[in-house]
């Protein structure tokens, strides 16, 4: 017999896939270290300082004002210079700074300051695929996480009590999923001011239904098992039989899908980003520069860059689901 992990592993395109999304993820984890406008460490006057962590203002530098400092001013740069020096990350851009000392118009094409050149604000397309990245899989999973959770639970209560519970459950639930969820997502975007966590809310509304009736139907066929009868008969309650006995032998099909519907929460929030419906201009958004790609056919490395990220995102995350299926199909582990 061979376990899941031997048969996933077994899935070189799987395998490959996880790994790859992996360190795509953890790097994006330290985004400020990388791709940052402010120094990781700063020398000045025999003392060390960490502008990442901690903000300086222009005059702690010797400058003449009590804003924060801008260390792409050369007036800053050199006025650091003259008692000490500083560490800038490998690329010297934050996802939102603009590049006014850039002589380009913007979009710009890419060149050694900038790899995959600027969006039309001059801000680099690098930094912000980086920390888009990193939104765009937190995001989706937590999505995931807690829409998952809820609708395990619901479609484990209809199919486990079954009768006019489930028929009751059922209904609405039908219900629920024919709303026009564009329409509704519009009138929230109008009353509300989008942000992460009521984008999370709003998507969260529609998107638990997922494993709901998968979950229901795994429910309904093992009710009638005999360890199940049999534990109804020595009194165990309802929840435990649920939730220790049922729950971990329904999960073995809700869990090959949760690659999938993680993929389907990144396009969700790129295609509100991208529709002006999503997340606002202070956050580094992936649908943003879909659009921007569309309404600059001009500058063709956004919209090239854009492509082959989102695409090799969620081509992985397709693959992983397909590795995760495939370990747990009990013809494979003979």
């Amino acid at each position: 017999m061979l376990s899941k992990w031997s048969i996933f592993k077994r899935n070189k395109r799987a395998f490959y896939s996880a790994c790859i999304f992996g360190a795509v993820f953890v790097i994006s984890l330290f985004s400020e270290l990388i791709a940052n406008d402010k120094p990781l460490i700063v020398k000045y006057e025999d003392a060390f300082y960490f502008p990442i962590f901690h903000e300086r203002t222009d005059a702690f530098w010797g400058g003449d004002f009590p804003t924060p400092a801008d260390y792409k001013d050369p007036y800053i740069i050199n006025k650091i210079n003259q008692k000490g020096w500083m560490l800038m990350p490998l690329i010297p851009f934050s996802f939102n700074t603009v590049d006014y000392l850039s002589d380009k118009p913007s979009p710009a094409a890419p060149d050694k300051n900038h790899w995959l050149g600027t969006d039309d604000e001059g801000r680099d397309i690098v930094a912000r695929i980086l920390y888009g990245i990193r939104l765009s899989v937190i995001f989706a999973f937590i999505l995931t996480a807690v829409s998952s959770v809820l609708g395990i639970t619901i479609g484990a209560i209809q199919g486990y009590f079954g009768g006019k519970t489930d028929i009751l459950m059922q209904r609405l639930i039908e219900i629920w999923e024919s709303l026009p969820q564009l329409f509704i997502l519009i009138i929230a975007a109008s009353i509300f001011l989008p942000t992460f966590w009521t984008l999370l809310l709003i998507l969260l509304l529609f998107s638990w239904t997922s494993l709901t009736s998968m979950v229901r139907a795994e429910f309904l066929r093992a009710r009638n098992f005999e360890y199940v009868k049999a534990a109804k008969a020595l009194g165990v309650s309802n929840f435990r039989i649920i939730f220790r006995h049922i729950l971990p032998n329904a999960l073995v099909t809700s869990v090959t899908f949760i690659p999938f519907i993680l993929s389907e929460s990144i396009v969700a929030l790129t295609s509100l980003d991208f529709l002006g419906l999503g997340l606002g201009s202070d956050y580094p958004s992936l649908g943003d520069l879909v659009r921007q790609g569309k309404d600059n056919l001009q500058a063709p490395w956004i919209g090239i860059s854009i492509f082959v990220v989102l695409s090799g995102l969620l081509m992985m995350l397709i693959f992983l689901g397909e590795g995760v299926r495939d370990s747990f199909d009990t013809r494979k582990s003979q």
